[in-house]
């Protein structure tokens, strides 16, 4: 990505959270059934650092220093750099965490890669995504030209996401899906699977 357009649109970035409040609380609810509870994790992709503080995840890396200024706001112990080559030595966390980041990032199969070796032995991989296949997956496709978040993604199916995972030496332990709809009046509880949320969470184990 030549120009991140996190570090151009960081405030607008943030308020998507607030005036999609439902949404994000149903994505959390998801991801809550997946990152590991009392464990030392990492988010690759942190972003401002709006999922990491809600999930306790306390260490993470971003290319955008402006998003990571709002991270370093939450206390959160980030550095600056990218998914495929991680500034961690071997077996440094429990698990790390794609949470809606690796539609971005320009490597994915290096990434998971690299998450590999910076996760412990039997430790967790997350990947949380838009599934391509999806009603909502498909929408961005199509106006993903004119957004300033997405022009540069490269969105994911599920079964492309768990092929890259499984060639990665994990094995798959879980998978959960939510936002079966957008406009929701209250937060949408997950449900196991995939092929009716729009919000998908793969998980996978080291090998």
């Amino acid at each position: 990505m030549n120009v991140n357009p996190f570090d151009i649109f960081t405030d607008e970035y943030e308020n998507w959270f607030k005036e999609n409040e439902l949404i994000f609380q149903s994505e959390l609810l998801a991801l809550k059934q997946v990152i590991p509870i009392g464990k030392e994790g990492i988010e690759i992709g942190i972003g401002s650092g709006i999922f990491a503080e809600k999930l306790d995840i306390k260490f993470g890396i971003d290319p955008s220093e402006k998003m990571l200024n709002y991270a370093t706001q939450r206390n959160l112990k980030v550095k600056k750099g990218f998914a495929e080559n991680l500034p961690y030595p071997d077996n440094s966390f429990d698990f790390a965490a794609f949470i809606t980041s690796i539609c971005f990032v320009d490597n994915p199969e290096k990434a998971i890669k690299e998450a590999h070796r910076i996760i412990k032995d039997k430790g967790d991989l997350i990947i949380a995504f838009i599934d391509k296949e999806s009603s909502l997956g498909k929408s961005l496709e199509l106006e993903k030209k004119d957004s300033k978040f997405y022009r540069h993604a490269k969105f994911y199916s599920v079964s492309e996401l768990t092929s890259m995972i499984v060639n990665n030496l994990f094995e798959i332990t879980d998978i959960i899906q939510t936002l079966t709809e957008i406009n929701l009046k209250i937060p949408k509880n997950p449900m196991k699977g995939h092929g009716k949320g729009s919000f998908v969470l793969i998980k996978g184990r080291k090998k």
